[in-house]
């Protein structure tokens, strides 16, 4: 197999390794401040949104919003995990 291709999907994994402690770095910075808005219900979080938004409402939203965002980042994973494994048997193929 081709060394230049080997090693650009090794790159390629890396990068999505990368990408992915990035995500779920941002879902954790994510957690934290939705624990720390609902525990307070400061009132200027709901006039960002406009009249007629309620709390209940917001939380609706925003855990549908992380649930779409987890989906994503577990895909992530899976992709990334498949490119890892594929460039150890390119590595394995070149024999070495």
């Amino acid at each position: 197999m081709n060394d230049v291709f080997e090693k650009r999907v090794r790159a390629a994994a890396v990068a999505g390794w990368w990408t992915l402690l990035i995500a779920v770095g941002f879902l954790l910075i994510q957690w934290i401040i939705y624990l720390l808005v609902m525990s307070a219900h400061p009132t200027w979080v709901l006039s960002l949104w406009g009249p007629n938004i309620t709390w209940s409402f917001f939380q609706t939203v925003w855990f549908w919003g992380i649930a779409i965002f987890k989906l994503c980042v577990g895909l992530l994973a899976m992709v990334v995990l498949w490119l890892t494994l594929w460039a150890r048997q390119l590595r394995n193929q070149a024999g070495g």
